[in-house]
């Protein structure tokens, strides 16, 4: 793509720290539901073995599989040698007490971090400055309180119901919601019953002991503040594990009277669609969520996933086959006609789009705003691994837009037949506001945990 273009972005970037300054307008913003420990391990083969040796399993009882679920604590060590010895990413979950107190005890962890879309949200939120960002948390003890950055406008509540800084608190009685997350690396090998198996991918296997959000328990004391106080902005998640077995649908139901409380208070609601694995669960968000929320924000398999749900398989398969702007775009539309959603945000590789009501409270303008904002952030959180640091946040000023995010816009802009929208990422179609920002593009990044959060997230508050 040409210079002269990519200087024009450039430009537009630069407006960032402003809008970065005016974050700190916004008085209040809430995060929920899910917010939990991420325990990061790194496992070598040796260690593995010497686990399984330690537990007295076979080879045979290791491939002895019967369901995906850490029941008890042989579970692990089978869902950690799947994942070894295929390199492959999977999560079983546990809701038995003794299989936390076992990975606890056998594995430990190298670092703990912030998990969950409502914990990483609010260190977010809070960093950039919003005066108050109230977390939902059904799980405070110490060791979730420390994942919060250590600032005062993130608060939460204490066993009491005050309200205090998150970082502050330690409901004692609390166990932590843990993620292990398992890493491995491509190469390593271990021995298992004079067998040698090498793990042909750098992988990892999440091993997740969460029963309050797996059943999605509402703290009573953030219910009683939700009627109490006035919000500006609602991000929420934390619905996507939930399952139709674990009466998923009446618990996703059950979130509705809440979002009516902030619609009451005037907050601008956002739902961050999550991947949902149960059919059932994930056609109750998409239906009955997704349609009375302001805001939603999806990546590309969430689109796809949602085209499944309101009956436009063939869509869905044109993307899953040819994961690209026109394909992308066209499927956007779409799936606005059908849940009405005021705005919608799509963050693929390379570019963010929105597709809004012209009527929506936040212009085109201060949209691309917050999406540059968002874009600037992103990139520093990829490019330094952590934004709880202020000097992070602007670090990827001065950097290009990506050329594929250039060639994306340039593929949409043939299609609505505006020039101007290359340059501009603003333009109409089918009625509807479309804003665009090509993004910037960290050739080796440190993380990319929670990134799909922090740009919808950011993207929204920010819009100013």
């Amino acid at each position: 793509m040409s210079e002269e273009l990519k200087k024009t972005w450039l430009e537009l970037y630069g407006n960032a720290p402003e809008t970065l300054e005016k974050v700190s307008d916004v008085e209040t913003a809430v995060t929920a539901f899910n917010t939990n420990v991420d325990a990061v391990l790194k496992i070598s083969g040796k260690k593995l073995a010497e686990l399984v040796k330690n537990a007295g399993l076979s080879l045979a009882d290791l491939q002895n599989i019967k369901q995906t679920k850490l029941l008890e604590p042989n579970d692990v060590l089978k869902g950690i040698f799947k994942s070894f010895k295929g390199g492959i990413a999977e999560e079983w979950l546990s809701e038995e007490k003794e299989v936390y107190d076992w990975m606890m005890q056998n594995l430990g962890y190298d670092r703990l971090q912030m998990g969950g879309q409502g914990g990483i949200v609010a260190n977010v939120l809070g960093i950039l400055g919003v005066q108050k960002v109230v977390a939902h948390t059904n799980s405070l003890p110490r060791e979730q309180a420390e994942q919060f950055i250590k600032w005062d406008n993130i608060v939460s509540f204490d066993e009491q119901g005050m309200e205090r800084p998150a970082y502050t608190i330690n409901r004692v009685k609390d166990v932590p919601m843990v993620h292990w997350i398992i890493e491995f690396d491509k190469g390593d090998s271990l021995e298992i019953d004079g067998q040698k198996f090498i793990c042909p991918k750098s992988n990892r296997f999440i091993a997740t002991y969460d029963p309050l959000n797996l059943r999605l328990v509402i703290d009573k004391h953030f219910l009683e503040s939700v009627t109490e106080q006035k919000a500006d902005y609602v991000v929420l998640s934390g619905m996507h594990a939930l399952t139709a077995n674990n009466d998923g649908v009446a618990l996703v139901e059950k979130v509705l009277p809440i979002i009516n409380t902030w619609h009451t208070h005037g907050a601008i609601v956002h739902l961050e669609i999550a991947s949902t694995q149960d059919l059932e669960v994930r056609k109750a968000i998409i239906q009955k969520l997704a349609t009375n929320v302001d805001s939603i924000g999806i990546n590309e398999r969430e689109l796809i996933d949602i085209l499944e749900v309101i009956g436009e398989d063939k869509l869905a398969k044109m993307c899953a086959e040819d994961c690209h702007a026109e394909n992308l775009f066209r499927s956007l539309l779409r799936i606005k006609e059908v849940l009405k959603t005021p705005r919608i945000q799509l963050h693929f590789f390379g570019l963010y789009l929105t597709i809004q009501n012209k009527s929506f409270r936040i212009t085109p303008e201060q949209n691309r705003n917050g999406m540059i904002l968002a874009a600037t952030v992103a990139a520093g959180k990829a490019g330094t691994g952590d934004i709880t640091h202020e000097n992070h946040l602007l670090w990827a000023m001065g950097q290009k837009v990506s050329d594929v995010g250039l060639k994306e816009m340039k593929t949409i802009s043939e299609i609505i037949e505006d020039k101007n929208f290359l340059s501009t990422g603003l333009t109409q179609c089918a009625g509807f506001d479309v804003i665009a920002v090509p993004t910037i593009l960290v050739e080796k990044p440190v993380t990319l945990v929670g990134m799909g959060d922090t740009i919808s997230s950011v993207s929204l508050v920010a819009a100013r």
